[in-house]
């Protein structure tokens, strides 16, 4: 009868299959513990970390680490929200002494274009899509705008820059059963193009400029027109001089 209740026991310490989970960073993903139910308790480790314990009655207990404030449990799996780098790793889950060992890999992605996101047509540029915390069984890809065709390539080389790769670009992980993307946009503008004033407007600005160079040459630094106007004066003073005296004498020759 002990050997028989050894044996059990060591049944139920075996671990069960694990699974392979796959997130991106700031995302939510939820780890399924592998069981539906369970009749006396539940405990979740992230590693060596105490997450989570319910039992059969509904009493919890959590842990103090960070993680513990961005999950929660969702019946028998964990849900995992704003995921980040640091939660990779192996995650562990205890149904009625049975272990359950699962693993989430933690995708970080970066689509960038160089030289710069704002490309000139006919110049060059590289695409590239980096993926850290990569499984052995992801597949990295681009997609083009306006079509359905994927590059199985993490970078891709724009030689010549051209009119079509204009828009929405789409960097796709696929893990397994699981996708994830990245978008990135690229602006495709017209070189710009060096234009010579007209001769028309080369000969009034030289005209203008020669004109400008003529009425500084007056002397006492006054222009010419001023010039003009002060002789016009002195000549109506003249004459108003002459006509004051030619009146003068008609009015004592009346007298006389």
């Amino acid at each position: 009868m002990k050997v028989i209740v050894l044996f059990v026991f060591v049944l139920g310490a075996l671990s069960a299959a694990g699974e392979d989970f796959f997130a991106k960073v700031g995302q939510k993903v939820t780890l399924n513990c592998g069981v539906s139910s369970y009749r006396r308790s539940l405990t979740w480790y992230h590693i060596n970390d105490f997450l989570h314990s319910v039992d059969q009655s509904g009493f919890t207990l959590k842990g103090s680490v960070e993680l513990v404030q961005r999950s929660v449990l969702r019946q028998t799996n964990l849900e995992i929200s704003s995921v980040k780098e640091t939660d990779a790793g192996q995650f562990t889950c205890f149904a009625d002494g049975t272990r359950h060992n699962h693993s989430l890999v933690v995708l970080s992605v970066l689509a960038s274009v160089k030289p710069s996101a704002v490309l000139e047509l006919n110049n060059e540029a590289r695409l590239r899509c980096e993926v850290k915390g990569q499984h052995q069984g992801c597949e990295v890809k681009w997609r083009s705008p306006n079509t359905y065709s994927l590059t199985n390539t993490s970078t891709v080389q724009l030689k010549p820059v051209k009119t079509s790769h204009n828009g929405a670009w789409e960097c796709i992980i696929t893990c397994g059963r699981n996708t994830f993307s990245e978008p990135l946009a690229i602006t495709v503008q017209e070189p710009p193009t060096t234009t010579t004033p007209p001769t028309t407007l080369k000969n009034i600005t030289s005209f203008v400029t020669s004109v400008q160079g003529t009425a500084n040459d007056c002397p006492l630094g006054l222009s010419c027109s001023m010039w003009f106007a002060i002789g016009v004066c002195c000549q109506f003073g003249m004459l108003l001089i002459v006509c004051v005296t030619v009146l003068c004498k008609c009015m004592r020759r009346n007298t006389v």
